[in-house]
C-alpha cells in the first residue's frame, strides 16, 4: 500500500497538475479585487474597478506615449559599475546584475526620442523596479544626457519620476548626481525649450529634492506618493500627527506643490497639448512636423521594443 500512495498517486496528481502563471491575477492595494493581468495591462496598469494607478515600467510608458508605440534609445555613457567596491549582505556588482537580468534595462533611468502627436521630444523614464529607481551615476548621466539631447533637437524635454531617492552604494557620487541634474534643466531653460515632469508612485528624496520639482509645468499621476522625508520622519520631527492625505498628489495640488493631477488615459493628450502651448506651435504645425534623428547615429539605436521607425541618417 506504501508503494500507491506514496509513488502512484503523487505521479498522477502531478500529470493533472496545471502549471499558473504567478502574475496572472493582480490584486488591487487599495480595494483587495483580484484582476487579470492582461485586462490592467490593456488599462495601462490601472485598475478598471478603482482606478488605482500602478507601477508602470519604463518600457511600456514609452510606449504608452510616443506615436504608434515607437522611438529612438538614446545610447547613454558608461560610467564605473562600483566606484567604491561597496557591500552590505551582498555585492553591489551583484545587485546590478539582478537588477538588469529582471528589468532587461541598464539601469534605473531609460531615455527615448521620437514623435508626440508629430512633434519631437526627448522623454526619460525612471523604472522603480530598478533597485527603487534609485539615483546613481549611470542615472544621472542618462538624464544630462537626456537633457543635452533636448538643447541640440531643441524639443521639449518629459521626465516620468519614480524614486526612492539616492543610490546608497555609491555614496557622495550619487549625491553629485542632483546638483549635476540641476544644471543640466538650467541649460536647457538657458536654451527657451521645455521642461516638464510628471511625478509618478512614489517620488521621494534626493530625486524630489533635484530635478523632480524643477519642470515649468508640475504634473502627477493620482494618488502618487511625492516628498523628502517619510511621513513617520516628519511626525517624530515636528511632534504633530499629519493631515490625512499628506505627500499625495490630490494634497500636493491643493496645496500649489503641483500643477496637476492627471489620470494616465489622460497623460498622453495632456502632455502633447502642453509641448504645443509652451513651444507656441500650432496643432496643425505640429502633426505635420517630422523627427529627424541625431546627426551622430552612434549617439542613438533603435529600441529593440518598439516598432520599425525612420532609418538613421
Amino acid at each position: 500500500m506504501n508503494w500507491l500512495t506514496n509513488v502512484v498517486r503523487p505521479k498522477i496528481r502531478n500529470m493533472l497538475r496545471r502549471e499558473t502563471p504567478e502574475n496572472l491575477w493582480i490584486k488591487c492595494p487599495d480595494s483587495g479585487q483580484l484582476v487579470f493581468y492582461k485586462d490592467v495591462e490593456a488599462n495601462q496598469f490601472v485598475i478598471p474597478g478603482s482606478n488605482y494607478h500602478m507601477r508602470m515600467g519604463a518600457v511600456a510608458r514609452l510606449k504608452s506615449i510616443f506615436d504608434n508605440e515607437t522611438w529612438f534609445d538614446v545610447a547613454l555613457p558608461d560610467v564605473t559599475p562600483d566606484p567604491l567596491r561597496f557591500r552590505d549582505e551582498k555585492k553591489y556588482v551583484d545587485r546590478i546584475k539582478d537588477a538588469r537580468a529582471r528589468t532587461n534595462l541598464n539601469d534605473a533611468v531609460k531615455v527615448g526620442y521620437g514623435k508626440l502627436e508629430g512633434a519631437g521630444v526627448v522623454i526619460a523614464v525612471q523604472d522603480f523596479d530598478f533597485m527603487g529607481g534609485s539615483l546613481g551615476m549611470a542615472a544621472g548621466e542618462a538624464l544630462v544626457r537626456g537633457l543635452e539631447l533636448a538643447v541640440e533637437k531643441k524639443s521639449p524635454f518629459i521626465v516620468f519620476a519614480a524614486s526612492g531617492g539616492a543610490r546608497m552604494q555609491e555614496g557622495i557620487l550619487s549625491l553629485m548626481q542632483m546638483p549635476r541634474t540641476t544644471v543640466g534643466v538650467q541649460m536647457l531653460r538657458e536654451a527657451k525649450q521645455p521642461y516638464i515632469v510628471v511625478l509618478t508612485n512614489p517620488t521621494t528624496g534626493g530625486v524630489t529634492a533635484s530635478y523632480a520639482m524643477l519642470g515649468d509645468v508640475q504634473i502627477a499621476e493620482p494618488g502618487a506618493l511625492i516628498g523628502f522625508a517619510g511621513a513617520r520622519v516628519i511626525e517624530q520631527t515636528i511632534r504633530e500627527k499629519l493631515p490625512e492625505g499628506f505627500q499625495r498628489a490630490e494634497y500636493l495640488k491643493e496645496h500649489g506643490m503641483v500643477d496637476m493631477v492627471v489620470h494616465r488615459h489622460e497623460l498622453r493628450p495632456t502632455l502633447a497639448r502642453l509641448c504645443r502651448l509652451l513651444t507656441r506651435a500650432p496643432a496643425q504645425e505640429s502633426a505635420s512636423k517630422s523627427v529627424q534623428p541625431v546627426v551622430s547615429p552612434a549617439q542613438i539605436v533603435m529600441s529593440p521594443e518598439a516598432a520599425p521607425a525612420a532609418p538613421h541618417a
